[in-house]
């Protein structure tokens, strides 16, 4: 049954969202497709913005993935992880989701790849991805688009996020597809 309701909600929910959307705009008599072509005008010029923030972000991540850092980090947690009920190949994913979205997306796609998408590692990386955020990521595009130069509170609360995320996910799993 809940599976059920899972698969109905996740084929419905975007087209529903792509004509509620427009359709409630235009019963208020807002005129739709300006407010989208005037919002896009602003999306690119935010773009154009927070390039900076983008480029450094990017290096940073790359820097601490080439060096080896996600590996010794993941060698460290790893009895932790064990402990808490995690399963171990999941371990690079947590920590490199709150970092790179298509860094994460690499190694979810690894996982599905190695251990099948119906498996309980596949659907747990698969929940994790999706319930997690890029949290450095987003703090430094939001952020530097503002202006904003002290982020030390949202990192703290951000990543308790990722990590509530990342338990939930497994929980769920562990709950809907019992291994």
């Amino acid at each position: 049954m809940i599976q059920y309701v899972i698969n109905l909600v996740s084929v419905w929910a975007i087209p529903v969202f792509l004509l509620a959307i427009p359709l409630h705009g235009a019963v208020r008599g807002v005129k739709v497709y300006e407010s989208f072509v005037e919002g896009a005008k602003e999306g690119f010029q935010v773009g154009v913005r927070i390039i900076p923030y983008l480029v450094a972000i990017l290096v940073a991540v790359g820097m601490l993935r080439g060096a080896g850092g996600i590996d010794l980090l993941a060698h460290w947690l790893d009895p932790a992880m064990k402990w808490l009920g995690i399963p171990a190949e999941i371990l690079p994913l947590a920590i490199m989701r709150p970092l790179s979205g298509s860094g994460s997306l690499g190694i979810v796609t690894e996982l599905v790849k190695t251990h099948g998408p119906d498996s309980f590692i596949g659907r747990v990386a698969a929940s994790a991805y999706a319930s997690t955020e890029t949290t450095f990521y987003v703090l430094a595009v939001y952020f530097g688009a503002v202006g904003i130069k002290k982020a030390r509170h949202a990192v703290v609360a951000g990543l308790f996020a990722d990590i509530v995320s990342l338990f939930a996910a497994v929980f769920v799993c562990r709950l809907v597809f019992r291994p």
